[in-house]
């Protein structure tokens, strides 16, 4: 078993050999992904989409980080808007999709399996299509054949990892083309904000800054060794929740659970009473225990913010350790962004911490090459 050593994480020689690929030097082109990819989308056209009509529903469909973009864009265009975003991880579109509704595919590599299939499908029901991928790829020419509109992933100098490290590639096309149907408020002046939130994230969580002032490797810290339990107490903060979830999957290779308050409720916080809630504290060897870890949000209903206090105060009663992170800035983009951005410095860090390279894929990559078999 791989040893947390922290240590590792102020080892300037280390994290750049432990990081051959550079994943994080890849994070710290957020704020640049975000700025880039917003003016792609809009030299790419997105704006005809007004002239289109609102459709009756829009539904994205996609896998992993490129998914998760769906959900970031639902959570930043908030409970007020006017027409379902739907999110769809699969081979299959739901049964009621059609001609009225708008499917946005998206996939970084414009190649994914499911996602180019449910394109396809959009296709021969007659839906509006949006694809968003390289140009070149599978999913552009599918936009093309069916004169639906492609948006380009476009690539930043720095960046690698896929939507793992080019979350925001996929995300801004996704929410200039909110804007263009009246969605949400998402102007230039938000898109900044955004950009330059991540900026100072990626200045504060630089590799040369020491670990009790550098934010990604204080979290990094709280995670090791413990199995996190990660609640968002808003749309945006579940959608981050998620992403710190996915994100320690793939670049640490390590468990967790994520949920939304009050939905975790009702059933997570049960964990609190079980076998992984215990401490021994005379124990010979470390072991595995939870921690809470709360996203909250600025915009939270203040039945959540009730449940959140009583929520943190159960689990300091049962002596499991909690951390609090709270978003930062005015705009719902912003304040997606201070969270992901964060989010994403701490699954880096953590992989370091334990010597593993947060590049490589290889469970996913063989399950890919069994099922082509």
């Amino acid at each position: 078993m791989r040893s947390f050593e922290p240590e590792r994480l102020d080892d300037a020689g280390f994290l750049t050999e432990g990081d051959p690929e550079g994943m994080l030097p890849s994070v710290a082109t957020s704020g640049a992904q975000v700025r880039t990819s917003h003016r792609a989308a809009l030299e790419a056209g997105v704006a005809r989409l007004s002239a289109e009509g609102r459709p009756r529903a829009l539904v994205v469909a996609g896998m992993g980080g490129s998914a998760l973009a769906g959900d970031m864009l639902a959570a930043v265009c908030g409970g007020g808007v006017p027409i379902p975003i739907v999110t769809v991880r699969s081979y299959r579109l739901p049964g009621w999709v059609g001609a009225a509704d708008l499917v946005v595919a998206v996939s970084s590599s414009g190649a994914t399996e499911e996602t180019t299939a449910l394109a396809l499908e959009a296709v021969r029901r007659g839906s509006r299509l949006v694809t968003v991928g390289r140009p070149g790829s599978p999913l552009a020419a599918i936009a093309e054949q069916s004169s639906g509109l492609h948006l380009p992933v476009v690539p930043v100098a720095g960046a690698v990892g896929g939507p793992r490290a080019n979350l925001w590639g996929t995300t801004m096309p996704l929410l200039a083309m909110a804007s263009a149907l009246g969605l949400a408020d998402i102007g230039q002046d938000a898109v900044e904000a955004a950009a330059a939130r991540l900026e100072d994230i990626a200045h504060r969580c630089r590799p040369s800054s020491e670990s009790f002032i550098n934010p990604g490797k204080t979290l990094a810290l709280e995670l090791a060794g413990t199995i996190p339990m990660i609640w968002g107490t808003s749309a945006i903060a579940t959608a981050a929740a998620h992403r710190l979830a996915s994100q320690l999957n793939v670049n640490a290779k390590y468990p967790a659970i994520w949920g939304e308050i009050p939905e975790a409720n009702h059933d997570q916080i049960e964990a609190l009473d079980g076998p992984l809630a215990e401490r021994d504290i005379f124990g010979d060897s470390p072991s595995m225990g939870l921690r809470l870890f709360v996203l909250r949000d600025l915009d939270e209903h203040p039945q959540v913010g009730k449940r959140r206090v009583n929520s943190v105060r159960i689990a300091n009663d049962r002596g499991v350790p909690v951390s609090e992170m709270t978003a930062e800035g005015a705009h719902p983009l912003e304040r997606l962004a201070s969270l992901v951005g964060l989010a994403d410095y701490g699954s880096v860090y953590l992989a370091l911490g334990f010597g593993i390279d947060p590049a490589p894929v290889s469970a996913v990559v063989e399950l890919k090459s069994r099922i082509s078999q």
